[in-house]
């Protein structure tokens, strides 16, 4: 037999008899323009100045990300005093409150900002409304880094937080209270909707922002994924634990009835996963980069033949510029 069919042969056969699998690949996925931003200016910083380059804290929630700017020279930390007096450092694209780059140039350090700029837009209507005397309601998940640095912009005691309905209920202001509110960028959509719906029933004169403050990119991802979600029978989110973006891309999905898995690399699926399942759904968190949709896509093929079909929501195109000292 094995002089009729050579081992080439036999291995082609052997992919016709696995059962199909159909790909419903997610588009917008992976990489956003803020994190895009945050791991060239770490880049450039280490081209510029040379290893070691801090970081204060996870450039991004990605763990394949943080290790290969760790193996180029960047090293990780989650406060100033762990950085030398002579190094560079940079700020993780969530944002950092204002104590930080003050006690950097206390310290005399050479720091760069890499905040999301979407971030810093938020950061910037808080010191608005503070201007204007208004309270701030904020809606985002406590103990979060984007939400540590937004409410660092302005004095304890001058924002709330909420992370659900149910403490819009509990809020102690009154209708003559001058209020508004802002959110953390990183929500769900759907979510944050009705926690805005309790808020502007309960305070008719609450001030709204004046954009959404949830990015463009958590937006399209969570869409895309509305849509791919109804006709796949499990879905896999690539992204890390602790961030907010691929976790609320989890929820989507299992409000269609779907099952979602959060995975970090494709060496965490299980076959047994594919029990009964025809189509998966994929997606990444604005953190995961495409390498890592790639590999997921490589070792479901070990054990289906795999049809991959694009789910289109939008095309992106946002850019965001580099700090001026960097790029001369």
């Amino acid at each position: 037999m094995n002089a009729a069919f050579p081992p080439e042969q036999l291995r082609s056969d052997a992919k016709l008899d696995r059962p199909g699998l159909t790909i419903l690949i997610a588009a917008p996925r992976g990489f956003c323009a803020g994190v895009d931003r945050a791991i060239e200016i770490v880049e450039r910083a280490l081209e510029k100045y040379g290893a070691p380059v801090y970081v204060r804290h996870e450039i991004v929630h990605n763990r394949y990300v943080v290790d290969g700017l760790r193996a180029k020279g960047a090293v990780f930390v989650e406060e100033l005093d762990e950085v030398p007096d002579d190094a560079p450092v940079v700020f993780s694209a969530h944002g950092v409150p204002k104590e930080v780059p003050a006690e950097a140039e206390r310290r005399k350090l050479l720091y760069v900002d890499a905040t999301c700029p979407l971030v810093s837009k938020v950061h910037r209507q808080a010191e608005r409304q503070l201007e204007k005397k208004r309270h701030i309601i904020f809606i985002g998940h406590e103990g979060h880094p984007e939400v540590i640095g937004t409410m660092g912009q302005v004095p304890e005691g001058t924002m709330t937080l909420v992370e659900t309905v149910e403490d819009v209920a509990n809020l102690p202001f009154g209708e003559n209270d001058e209020l508004s509110f802002l959110t953390q960028t990183t929500l769900s959509v759907d979510d944050t909707g009705e926690i805005v719906k309790a808020l502007e029933a309960r305070y008719p004169q609450i001030v709204a922002p004046k954009a959404e403050d949830i990015c463009y990119a958590t937006s399209n991802r969570q869409a895309a994924v509305k849509q791919l979600a109804p006709d796949s029978d499990l879905v896999l989110v690539i992204g890390a634990p602790n961030s907010s973006n691929s976790l609320r891309l989890v929820e989507v999905a299992e409000r269609f009835g779907t099952p979602a898995k959060l995975i970090q690399r494709a060496s965490e699926i299980e076959a047994g996963w594919l029990e009964g399942v025809e189509t998966v759904g994929l997606t990444a968190g604005a953190s995961a980069p495409e390498t890592l949709v790639r590999e997921v896509v490589d070792k479901l093929a070990e054990w289906r033949t795999i049809e991959e079909r694009p789910v289109l929501f939008t095309e992106e195109k946002m850019t965001f510029k580099l700090p001026r000292h960097l790029v001369e």
